[in-house]
C-alpha cells in the first residue's frame, strides 16, 4: 500500500477492472433481485440528487450481490423529449436556423447525434460515482425494443377504449407550442392586479341599473367571454339571472347564469365565464351549454375570433390595450393589487394558457383502481409508510392523461389519417393501410392516401413503461422472467405522480404484476441552508466536482456561464469567492459517497454540508492508515507453526479471563490451536459482531444514515482508537507469548478484512484496494472483494464477558486522558492514578490489566482507593461510575501560572457566551434566522456554560493545591 490514501491514484483503475471482468452482471443462483435506475435525460449532467440516489441504489446492490443473489441494477437513459428538443433547437438558434428550415427528418438526425455526445457524459458520470451497473444492458428509452412496447402499450390500449383523442383545454406552452400535462406546470403566487369592469346589460332595469361590475384577473380573455355567472343564492342577483349582457368591445350578447361555483365573496359577486380559455368556465360551460370561443392562436396572439382593433396582438399588449380602452369608454371601474397563482411550463418558463386543442388521453380511472387496490393489500410498500398517503390522495383523484405533445422528438403517435379524417391506430403503416382498406371494403391491391399523427407522445409515457420494457417486454424474455416484478425503487417524492404512479399502472396492466414490491422514497438534497439547489442562486455542486476538485476561477466560470445578467453573474461570483476561496479540494468518491448514506435520513430534505464530506474524507485516511498498521505488524496470520498449549489464567495480563469465570470450552479449543485470543481480541471480535448486526438491521430498514454511523463509530472509535492501540503493547512485549501475538495477529486481520466487506456497498473503491493488499498472495487469492459474502453476526459472535471485562479499563485509560487533556498535560510526561471501582471485582479486572492500562495511559503508579480515602488536591473525572482521581501536585508545576491560565480561558469563555446570549436576545435576530442557526447558537450557549463551570472547577481545585 502506497503510504498517502490518493483515491484518483485507485478510483478508476479499480473500476476498469471490475467492468473489464463483467461482475457488473448477475450471475449465480441465488433469488433474483433487481433494481432499475429511474432514467436521467439524456441531455443532462448527473446532479447530486441523482448521485445521492445512485449511492444508495449502488449501495443496495452491491450488497445483494455479496449476499449471492443474481443482482441486476438495470441502467439507462430517458430520451427527455422537451428538454433534449429545446437544448437542440436552442443550437440551431445560435446560428440562426429554426428545426422546421430542416425539416422533421434532418432534425431528429440533429437530436441522435446529440444524444451519442450527451449520453456518454451521463455513462462516463456513472462510472466515476461506482455504479455497479449492467453496463451490457444499457437501455434508452428510444431504443427499437423499448419504442415497440410503447407502440403495443398505445395499440392495446386504444382497442379497449383506454385510449381516445378528445377536444379539451389543456396546459398550452405557447413557446414551445405543445401540451403540458398538469405535473408539467408549476404554479408559484405572484402579484398581479384585478380589474373591475362595468360590462352593460342588454336592458337598463326598473330601478335604473345599466350595468354590472365583473371582476377579472385576466382582461385580455374578455373577448372570449360567453356568460356572466352569480351565484344562486345571491339576493343581490337573483333577479338577473337569466337576462342578457352586451360584451363591450365586441357587442355580442352573453346570458347571465346562475352557477355554485360562483364565490359570492369574491370580488362583486360577478365572475365573467370564459369557456375556451379557463378550465373552471370549460365546466361550467359544459353544464350551461354555453359556446366556446378560442380568442388566442399557439403564441398566444390574438385570432381572428375577435374585433379586428385587436387581431394580432400579443396577449399582454392586448391587455395593455383593452384596459386603456374600457377606461376611455368609461367602463372601468377600479383596479385593486392582487396575488395570484400563476401557471408556468417547467421547461420554458413561460406562463402557460388553456387552449382548446385535439390531444391523446389515457382513460385512466380502470387503471387507478387495481393500483390502488396494490398498495392498500401490501403488494408495494411505500417506505417511509407515509408517502402512501400522498399516492392514495393523487389517485383517488385523478384526471385522464394528455400523452400527446406536439413536437418532433419522441415517439410518434401510432395513428394515421385518411383524407376524410377517420383514423387508423396500428403498429405500423402497413397495418394501419390494412385497416383502412377494411373499412373502405377496398380490395388488397387498393391503396389509401394516410397521413401520420406528427404528435409525439409524453415522455412519461415510455418512462412508465420502463421496469419491464427494459427486460424485454412484450417479449417473453428470461431477463423478464427473472427479475420481474424489481425488488426495490428508490426515487424522490417529487415524481410519486408522474413517475411511480404511473409505472404501477401500466406494469399491472401489461406485465401482470406490481413493478416493484417496495418503493423508498428518499429526501431532496438541498444546500447547508436548507435553500434549493440552483443556478440562479448559485448553490449547485457538481458531484464530480467534489470527487475531483475544482480551482476557484474554473468554478466561478462554471457557474456563471450561460448567465445573460451581469448583475446575477457578479452575485453568483461574490458569493463563490465568499463560500470556496480556494476552490473545491478533491475528496474523493468514497467519502462523496460516505456522506449521502450519512445524511440518508427519513425526512424530506437534506442538507448538504460540505463539512460532512471533509470528516468522512478524514475517515478514508484513518482507515487507509490503520490498514498499514496492520499489514505492517501481521507478517503470519496462517498460525502455520504449532504453539504450546496456554493455561487462560496464567498466560499473562493481556488474556485474561473476567473475574468470576472459568475458561469455556471455546477457550480450550483455542489452547489447542496455534493462535490464542487474548481479552481484547474477544472484545473487538464482538464489537465487530454487534457493529454487523446493527448494519444489517438498518439497511433491511433503509436507514443508510444508521448504518453508516454504526459502521463510521465503529472503525473511529473502537477499532482504531481503542484495539490498535490495545495491540501495540501485545506486538511489542517481549513477555507475551507468541500465541498470543499470534492471536493478536489474527484478529488485527480477519476483523479488518471483515470490516472492510461490511464497509464495501458504501466505499466500494478503497475497501477493494486495502482488500486486495491484505489478502494472501496466492493462487487461491480471491478475485475482488465485491463477490465476497457479506459478514454475517455468526462469523464474529458476541462475547458480553469480554464486553464487561474490557469497560473498567477503557475507563480508567478514558479518565487519565480526559484530565491530561483538561489541564494540558503532555502525554510524555508519566503521572500516579486512584481509581474508586464501583465494586471489588471492577478493580479486579483493573488490576489485572495494570500492565496494559500503565503503559496506554502512561502512568508511573495506579492504586485502588476507598470512599472514605484522604487523597491530596486532585484533578478527578467520573467515567461510567468509575471515580478516577490524578493528584495536582503531579499535573501542575506552577500552581499560580496555572490559575493565570485558567483565568484567561474562563474571561474568553464568558466573553463569547455574553456575544452568544446577546445575539439571541436580538428581536431582528430572533424574527428573521433560519430556526437551525437559532438552534445552533442556543447549543453554543450550553457549550460556553459547561467550560465555564468546568474552569471554575479547576479553578477551586488548583487553588486548594497553593493552599495546601
Amino acid at each position: 500500500m502506497q503510504k498517502t490514501y490518493d483515491p484518483k491514484d485507485i478510483e478508476q483503475r479499480l473500476y476498469r477492472h471490475w467492468e473489464a471482468h463483467g461482475w457488473f452482471k448477475p450471475a449465480g443462483q441465488g433469488k433474483p433481485y433487481c433494481i432499475v435506475i429511474p432514467p436521467p435525460n439524456v441531455t443532462g449532467t448527473l446532479h447530486m440528487g441523482h448521485a445521492f440516489q445512485h449511492t444508495l441504489m449502488d449501495a443496495l446492490t452491491r450488497l445483494h450481490r455479496m449476499e449471492g443473489d443474481q443482482t441486476l441494477w438495470q441502467p439507462g437513459t430517458d430520451h427527455a423529449g422537451i428538454a433534449t428538443q429545446m437544448v437542440v433547437e436552442r443550437q440551431l438558434n445560435a446560428t440562426g436556423q429554426q428545426r422546421r428550415d430542416l425539416g422533421r427528418e434532418a432534425f431528429i438526425e440533429r437530436v441522435w447525434e446529440w444524444k451519442a455526445q450527451s449520453g456518454n457524459t451521463i455513462c462516463h458520470q456513472e462510472r466515476r460515482l461506482g455504479n455497479s451497473v449492467d453496463w451490457s444492458r444499457d437501455r434508452f428509452t428510444m431504443d427499437e425494443g423499448l419504442s415497440q412496447a410503447v407502440t403495443e402499450v398505445f395499440v392495446r390500449l386504444h382497442q379497449e377504449g383506454l385510449i381516445y383523442r378528445g377536444k379539451r383545454l389543456v396546459n398550452w406552452d405557447p413557446v414551445l407550442h405543445t401540451a403540458l400535462s398538469d405535473l408539467e406546470v408549476l404554479a408559484e403566487p405572484e402579484q398581479g392586479h384585478l380589474w373591475h369592469f362595468r360590462y352593460p346589460l342588454a336592458e337598463p332595469l326598473a330601478d335604473g341599473t345599466t350595468y354590472l361590475v365583473v371582476a377579472t384577473t385576466r382582461p385580455e380573455t374578455m373577448l372570449g367571454d360567453t356568460a356572466v355567472a352569480v351565484h344562486p343564492r345571491d339576493e343581490r342577483y337573483r333577479h338577473l339571472v337569466g337576462k342578457q349582457i352586451r360584451l363591450p368591445l365586441a357587442g355580442r350578447l352573453i346570458p347571465i347564469v346562475a352557477d355554485d361555483y360562483v364565490d359570492p365573496a369574491f370580488g362583486s359577486g360577478c365572475v365573467k365565464i370564459t369557456p375556451g380559455h379557463d378550465f373552471n368556465d370549460y365546466e361550467l360551460g359544459k353544464r350551461h351549454d354555453l359556446p366556446l370561443i378560442n380568442i388566442l392562436d399557439a403564441s398566444a396572439n390574438l385570432n381572428d375570433n375577435v374585433p379586428p382593433a385587436y387581431r394580432g396582438l400579443e396577449r399582454y399588449e392586448a391587455r395593455k390595450r383593452i384596459v386603456a380602452d374600457l377606461q376611455a369608454l368609461g367602463l372601468l371601474d377600479k383596479i385593486d393589487d392582487h396575488t395570484l397563482q400563476v401557471p408556468r411550463g417547467d421547461r420554458s418558463g413561460a406562463v402557460l394558457e388553456p387552449w382548446l386543442t385535439d390531444q391523446w388521453y389515457v382513460r385512466i380511472g380502470p387503471l387507478a383502481q387495481p393500483a390502488i387496490q396494490a398498495v392498500e393489500d401490501g403488494r408495494i410498500r411505500f417506505v417511509p409508510e407515509n408517502w402512501s398517503k400522498t399516492y392514495f390522495q393523487w389517485m383517488h383523484n385523478i384526471q385522464d392523461w394528455c400523452i400527446s405533445r406536439q413536437l418532433w422528438w419522441g415517439h410518434q403517435v401510432p395513428a394515421w389519417y385518411d383524407e376524410q379524417g377517420d383514423v387508423y391506430v396500428a403498429r405500423s403503416e402497413a397495418e394501419a393501410l390494412a385497416q383502412a382498406r377494411e373499412k373502405k371494403g377496398l380490395p388488397p391491391e387498393k391503396t389509401v392516401a394516410l397521413r401520420r399523427d406528427e404528435d409525439v407522445l409524453d415522455t412519461w409515457f415510455s418512462s412508465a413503461l420502463w421496469p419491464f420494457s427494459t427486460l424485454g417486454w412484450p417479449q417473453e424474455t428470461t431477463e423478464l422472467k427473472t427479475f420481474y416484478p424489481t425488488s426495490v425503487l428508490v426515487t424522490g417524492f417529487d415524481i410519486i405522480f408522474f413517475w411511480v404512479a404511473r409505472m404501477i399502472m401500466m406494469g399491472m396492466k401489461f406485465a401482470g404484476d406490481v413493478p416493484f414490491h417496495e418503493v423508498y422514497i428518499t429526501g431532496l438534497i438541498r444546500d447547508e441552508n436548507g435553500d434549493k439547489m440552483s443556478k440562479s442562486k448559485g448553490n449547485v455542486i457538481d458531484p464530480l466536482d467534489l470527487i475531483d476538485g475544482i480551482s476557484l476561477e474554473e468554478l466561478i466560470a462554471k457557474r456563471t456561464t450561460g448567465l445573460m445578467q451581469p448583475h446575477l453573474r457578479d452575485k453568483i461570483e461574490k458569493a463563490t469567492r465568499k463560500r470556496f476561496p480556494e476552490g473545491i479540494p478533491a475528496y474523493g468518491t468514497d467519502a462523496l459517497r460516505f456522506t449521502f448514506c450519512a445524511l440518508a435520513t427519513m425526512g424530506r430534505d437534506i442538507r448538504f454540508d460540505l463539512g460532512r464530506i471533509d470528516g468522512y474524507r478524514h475517515f478514508c485516511n484513518k482507515l487507509w492508515n490503520a490498514a498499514r498498521y496492520v499489514l505492517m505488524n501481521v507478517e503470519d496470520t496462517t498460525g502455520a507453526s504449532a504453539a504450546p498449549s496456554i493455561d487462560q489464567q496464567s498466560a499473562g495480563p493481556w488474556s485474561q479471563t473476567p473475574a468470576g469465570e472459568s475458561a469455556t470450552g471455546r477457550d480450550r479449543d483455542q489452547a489447542r490451536t496455534p493462535y490464542q485470543y487474548t481479552l481484547a481480541d474477544r472484545w473487538i471480535r464482538s464489537r465487530l459482531g454487534a457493529t454487523i448486526q446493527e448494519v444489517r438491521a438498518r439497511l433491511a430498514d433503509y436507514r443508510f444514515d444508521l448504518a453508516a454511523q454504526a459502521l463510521y463509530e465503529f472503525a473511529w472509535y473502537e477499532y482504531c482508537d481503542w484495539y490498535l492501540e490495545l495491540s501495540k503493547p501485545m506486538l511489542q512485549s517481549e513477555h507475551a507469548a507468541e500465541a498470543q501475538k499470534q492471536g493478536t495477529r489474527r484478529t488485527l486481520l480477519e476483523v479488518l478484512e471483515a470490516y472492510l466487506r461490511l464497509l464495501h456497498p458504501m466505499m466500494p473503491f478503497i475497501t477493494e484496494e486495502i482488500w486486495q493488499a491484505a489478502m494472501p498472495a496466492t493462487g487461491e487469492r480471491p478475485p475482488t472483494i465485491m463477490l465476497q459474502p457479506y459478514p454475517h453476526i455468526t462469523d464474529f459472535p458476541r462475547d458480553e464477558a469480554a464486553e464487561r471485562a474490557i469497560a473498567p479499563l477503557k475507563a480508567v485509560i478514558l479518565g487519565a486522558r480526559q484530565i491530561r487533556g483538561q489541564l494540558d498535560v503532555p502525554r510524555s510526561r508519566r503521572i500516579p492514578l486512584y481509581v474508586l471501582a464501583p465494586t471489588p471485582q471492577d478493580w479486579e479486572l483493573i488490576e489485572a490489566n495494570a500492565l496494559l492500562i500503565r503503559h496506554l495511559a502512561n502512568l508511573s503508579d495506579l492504586q485502588a482507593i476507598a470512599h472514605d480515602s484522604v487523597l491530596p488536591p486532585t484533578a478527578m473525572q467520573l467515567i461510567d461510575g468509575y471515580s478516577i482521581h490524578a493528584p495536582l501536585a503531579s499535573l501542575i508545576d506552577d500552581p499560580q501560572a496555572e490559575l493565570a491560565r485558567l483565568a484567561k480561558r474562563k474571561t474568553k469563555a464568558l466573553q463569547d457566551l455574553a456575544r452568544c446570549e446577546a445575539k439571541l436576545s436580538n428581536p431582528h435576530f430572533a424574527a428573521h434566522a433560519p430556526a437551525h442557526i437559532i438552534e445552533q447558537e442556543h447549543g453554543r450557549v450550553a457549550e460556553f456554560q459547561r467550560d465555564i463551570a468546568q474552569l471554575e472547577e479547576q479553578e477551586r481545585r488548583v487553588a486548594l493545591l497553593q493552599e495546601s
